[in-house]
């Protein structure tokens, strides 16, 4: 909420306040402006604890306030309530974040006397943004309401948590004195009174209270605008030349001719086909230092996602490596099919059915890691080429469409790739080489295993019956 300073009888002849919301209305009675800020509010989220990042806009007019622009920001929610989201804490984090990271702002970091100094959330924010404390002003509140014998002198002249600008001590109106209608000029005495009569901060009384508060704000944001306003005019001057730059480009264009039109369109074509080449081949003058994306992402999803999906979708046991599980299941696959091959018989050789039923289950795993690998390319294409339909931001409906013709382009290919892909793996399916080295390598280390195994046995028979082959 914007605020052009703090009003109290509004009704008096020269005080009112407007809200931007709704242009034209002059609100005379403070009370009517605390209904429409609760109206607008539920207006904009809802009657049950929601927020929103849209501000609501008042302006106060009176001679006793100063010419000052307020933000005021919501306090950190920890836990949500109502039909707040989850993610409540997040979305107030950063809200607060988008206001205070800008340099030309002064930020007033709230803080409860009767709260641990170091754990602070506006002091916290405030350092994010300002490690120096050069834009961060302490405003500590509640200091009536502290345990008796402890008191913020420590704080209050700047000891404990150091700012540059220092600490400044309020004690507002209690919720009693709001609902009994205690104006501001009697909560204004009450709280000169506090500050002369504490004797922890008698000799800060000074510096201490509201009208000292808008005082400091007021000459510091002049001061802070007087600092920050040759950096502005540089790059205020900065933008003025870049506009007059492309101001000159289009003095003399004709938006009425046609061939214009036609190498104007050609051009941001050919540019946009340029910037996607250069995302996908990795050649472009802006390099993403954040995160993978473009060409290098996709060549991430062949080399190292695409492997890890095709380990996923072989066997796995529990509490085994999966190379040694895979080896175990597949062992034990082979002797049941070459087992049920032969049925009641007890076979000689292995039969390569045997190894084609193993073969053509192991190859059909492959179908479900190559679809999900081409999801995933497909995907990162799409994103890429959103990035590079941003330059053409300027003509939202060229955008739109450039989006939609590469967009559907790339999904007719898709479906295109898909086919050729499972195709790829039907034809594997279709024949098995079992005259392939694996096969033979696996069949000769089966048939030695089988022979070394019979042996001992034909010996032992031969033991037990050494005149079998001879007549009696």
């Amino acid at each position: 909420m914007q605020e052009k300073g703090q009003s109290t009888e509004l009704d008096i002849t020269g005080k009112w306040a407007e809200f931007l919301h709704c242009k034209g209305k002059k609100f005379t009675d403070f009370d009517e402006v605390r209904q429409e800020i609760e109206a607008e509010t539920d207006r904009a989220t809802g009657a049950n604890k929601g927020i929103s990042p849209i501000p609501i806009n008042l302006r106060v007019f009176s001679p006793h306030v100063l010419n000052l622009t307020l933000i005021d920001l919501p306090g950190i929610t920890k836990v949500p309530v109502g039909d707040q989201p989850a993610d409540i804490e997040q979305q107030i984090r950063d809200m607060i974040m988008q206001f205070i990271s800008r340099e030309s702002c002064l930020i007033l970091a709230v803080t409860p006397a009767n709260t641990d100094l170091a754990n602070s959330d506006a002091l916290k924010l405030a350092k994010d943004v300002d490690p120096q404390g050069l834009r961060t002003i302490g405003v500590i509140t509640k200091l009536d309401l502290m345990d008796e014998g402890t008191d913020a002198r420590d704080v209050l002249e700047n000891k404990l948590l150091p700012l540059r600008r220092g600490y400044i001590g309020v004690v507002n109106r209690s919720q009693k004195d709001i609902e009994g209608k205690k104006d501001i000029k009697a909560a204004l005495a009450a709280e000169r009174k506090f500050f002369l009569s504490h004797p922890s901060y008698r000799h800060l009384a000074d510096s201490m209270g509201t009208p000292h508060l808008q005082k400091t704000l007021n000459q510091q944001l002049t001061n802070h605008i007087r600092d920050t306003l040759p950096d502005f005019r540089s790059k205020l001057q900065s933008q003025l030349l870049a506009l007059d730059k492309e101001a000159e480009e289009y003095r003399h264009f004709r938006p009425d001719d046609p061939s214009r039109k036609t190498k104007a369109l050609l051009q941001m074509v050919q540019q946009f086909a340029v910037d996607f080449e250069k995302r996908i081949e990795g050649s472009g003058d802006q390099v993403d230092t954040v995160e993978l994306s473009g060409g290098a992402k996709i060549n991430r999803i062949f080399h190292e996602r695409f492997p890890f999906e095709l380990v996923k979708a072989s066997v796995s046991c529990e509490k085994v490596p999966a190379m040694e599980c895979d080896d175990k299941e597949m062992r034990r696959e082979i002797s049941y099919a070459i087992k049920n091959i032969h049925g009641i018989r007890t076979g000689l050789f292995t039969p390569d059915m045997a190894f084609e039923a193993i073969v053509k289950k192991q190859v059909v795993k492959l179908k479900e890691p190559c679809i999900k690998c081409i999801d995933m390319v497909i995907q990162e294409l799409i994103n890429t080429v959103r990035q590079c339909a941003n330059k053409l931001g300027t003509f939202p409906m060229l955008r739109e469409e450039t989006e939609r013709i590469v967009t559907s382009h790339i999904r007719e290919r898709e479906s295109r790739a898909k086919e050729q892909i499972l195709l790829l793996i039907d034809v594997q399916l279709a024949y098995i080489n079992t005259n392939h080295e694996d096969f033979i390598g696996f069949a000769k280390g089966r048939h030695s295993e089988s022979s070394l195994s019979t042996y001992p046995y034909l010996l032992h028979s031969q033991h037990l019956h050494p005149l079998a082959s001879y007549p009696h």
